[in-house]
């Protein structure tokens, strides 16, 4: 109970600090002060837990990541490949809803953590003209950035579900997708209300908006099809850019002065501090630890466990690593019942405050914290009728 009520403490403080407009790096360090602080941790295990967030192998890639995405962004848009792209797409599909969310689905595609800020520009560009707010802008990057994750057996997430239930990759993917189908559906009733109609038809697909759409196809392929790590496909991809656009070493200088600015650092480090104290102080498999010596029943145990560790970290990884080897001591579970905590600890990890995507779609808009979760927290219950239902017609069938 302890750890229930410093870790919710903890997150009101933050999303206090949010609603005073302080920068989430400092909110997150904040948060991770106050935690040292709940949990009396000595002065030598603190120096271990920063020194661990900021040489580690995460942090390194996040980082990189991020500066190069942000680099790939600078270069398309000053050469004008971004507003070619967008009038592309516009031409091809026309319809405003689907030219929307058909740039955070494709990008949704790479598995890569905090991807949500590749889309963000090229969102920002189908919106220009439409009556949307940051908000709107905001909810419409996250959340269809997400449907995939549930179903695209390149997440790790997935991949390492099957593999502590033993669950085979294509069934779990088969109980999964209406999770997929219900986000997609869901995402239109809270983001493009007054979103209606067609873009104006284009007669001339000219062959520089194909090449326009190049640098995201191969970056699809190498991640993808060869699974190169994404942060190594976007140096390259950038350097590619800048040497095929004759960049001078003055220039090359500013694009990467743009990519590692300093507030990209400061989040980075704060989002993996919070991570690495939170993992340290044990709080998680504390609060697992206590739902499971509770007997609480079956269907609260595969909700709440998966939903709350989602929630505390913001990562599909962390919910199916911590609670789903606790499951595997429990009798009469079956797949049907993995896929419901599956949906249940990726509701918590929609909802987080820390899930890297959220924080940098948010950081990008300018977004109001509490009008983006005006918009996140009905659509994420809405979402979870869907598995809470199918879990019931399930037992009620199979008893």
């Amino acid at each position: 109970m302890f750890d229930i009520i410093g870790i919710t403490a903890v997150f009101v403080v933050m999303i206090v600090l949010l609603r005073m407009k302080w920068h989430v790096g400092y909110v997150l360090t904040a948060a991770s002060s106050i935690i040292f602080a709940i949990y009396l941790m000595r002065p030598a295990a603190i120096a271990a837990t920063v020194y661990s967030a900021i040489v580690s192998q995460k942090t390194l890639e996040l980082t990189v990541a991020l500066a190069f995405i942000r680099m790939l962004e600078m270069i398309l848009r000053e050469n004008n490949i971004l507003n070619v792209m967008t009038q592309a797409v516009k031409g091809v599909l026309r319809n405003k809803k689907c030219v929307l969310i058909s740039m955070p689905l494709l990008i949704g595609m790479l598995p890569s953590i905090g991807g949500a800020y590749f889309s963000c520009p090229m969102v920002d560009d189908s919106a220009r003209g439409l009556d949307l707010t940051q908000e709107d802008k905001a909810f419409t990057n996250y959340w269809y950035r997400h449907p995939w994750e549930s179903i695209l057996p390149l997440y790790p997430g997935l991949i390492l579900a099957t593999l502590i239930t033993h669950v085979g990759m294509r069934e779990m993917v088969v109980l999964n997708l209406s999770y997929a189908v219900a986000m997609m559906a869901i995402g239109l009733l809270f983001c493009m209300k007054g979103v209606r109609g067609q873009f104006p038809k284009v007669e001339n697909r000219s062959y520089r908006a194909l090449l326009s759409f190049m640098p995201f196809v191969i970056l699809l392929v190498l991640v993808i099809v060869f699974g190169v790590k994404l942060h190594y496909a976007l140096v390259a991809m950038v350097f590619m850019l800048m040497i095929y656009f004759r960049y001078s070493f003055t220039k090359m200088l500013e694009v990467l002065r743009y990519g590692f600015n300093r507030e990209v650092v400061l989040l980075i480090l704060g989002v993996m501090l919070f991570l690495t104290t939170l993992d340290r102080s044990g709080a998680v498999v504390n609060i697992n630890n206590y739902f499971i010596a509770r007997h609480i029943p079956l269907m609260p145990i595969l909700f709440v466990l998966p939903f709350v560790t989602g929630i505390l970290t913001g990562f599909t990884l962390a919910f199916v690593g911590s609670a789903f080897p606790l499951f595997m001591s429990l009798p009469g579970l079956d797949a049907h019942s993995f896929s419901f905590a599956f949906a249940a600890g990726y509701a918590g990890v929609l909802l987080s405050p820390v899930h890297v995507c959220l924080i940098l779609t948010r950081y990008y808009f300018k977004a109001d914290v509490w009008g983006l979760y005006k918009k996140i927290i009905p659509a994420v219950l809405l979402y979870l009728i869907v598995p809470v239902l199918e879990y019931v017609i399930f037992r009620h069938l199979h008893p």
